[in-house]
């Protein structure tokens, strides 16, 4: 180390695709500034990779700022690294120390297939979104925003789920890769508020049901996706889909199919 700088051994996940094998490979990390990011200090292996005509190591990103849920990287055992409330773009290298070892693995979960490397295919979150994260308006001109009078307390329960970001965190936190901590977050930012009520009950079910469909485990309530999330997204999100779906099935029970006909 010099000036400050950081040599780091890092095992990285490589694999081609879903469908052939992955294994570890091992690269060095020399004079990475304590200051970069983690995604800034993989650019950095990734030209000496390609420098060295090797191919570069796959790995999704966007925003770089915690907005979008492009970053996805599982650090040391921890989706996003050991930090919390932060995603891997926010992550800084000054986390780690000179000449430490840092293992970095791809989501693992069934329904979100490796693309390349550490990239997955996160597509199924979407999907679940399409199934009924909507609400319908009329056409025509715009209502004034205070309108619709909505109480303090609702308003920020209703912010707070909406700050989940579709990373899959959670996912990758639970030992059942369960999407139930995603899936409520987008149930409860529009079940609670005036806009959302038409289709409260029919939307809980079409998009637990996708999910489902999607291949996610069971949620068995260890919690482990709510310590894990950038955003910090409560639990309490899953006790009130749960309330809207067994509502929906006892006493409003929508027929899917008779809809799409």
């Amino acid at each position: 180390m010099s000036n400050g700088n950081m040599n780091l051994t890092l095992n990285v996940w490589r694999q081609k695709n879903a469908q052939t094998a992955g294994k570890f490979v091992t690269y060095k990390a020399e004079g990475i500034s304590p200051d970069m990011s983690f995604l800034e200090m993989l650019d950095v292996v990734n030209e000496s990779l390609i420098h060295k005509k090797d191919e570069p190591i796959h790995f999704d990103h966007d925003c770089r700022e915690g907005i979008c849920g492009m970053c996805s990287l599982y650090i040391n055992g921890h989706p996003h690294g050991p930090k919390k409330a932060i995603t891997t773009c926010q992550l800084h290298m000054r986390t780690f120390h000179d000449g430490e070892t840092i293992t970095i693995e791809p989501w693992r979960a069934t329904a979100f297939p490796v693309v390349k490397d550490l990239a997955v295919d996160r597509s199924a979150f979407d999907r679940i979104q399409q199934a009924g994260g909507y609400v319908s308006v009329n056409t025509g001109g715009v209502p004034d925003a205070n309108e619709i009078a909505i109480p303090k307390v609702i308003a920020d329960e209703a912010f707070n789920s909406a700050t989940c970001i579709g990373c899959g965190a959670c996912v990758a936190a639970c030992k059942n890769a369960s999407a139930m901590l995603f899936v409520s977050a987008k149930v409860t930012q529009l079940g609670l508020l005036p806009q959302g009520q038409p289709e409260r009950y029919s939307r809980v079910q079409a998009m637990v049901a996708q999910m489902d469909e999607e291949g996610f485990g069971n949620c068995t309530n260890t919690r482990a996706c709510e310590a894990e999330c950038p955003k910090e997204i409560s639990l309490t999100n899953i006790g009130r889909m749960n309330n809207d779906y067994f509502s929906a099935k006892l006493f409003r029970e929508e027929h899917m199919h008779e809809h799409n006909e």
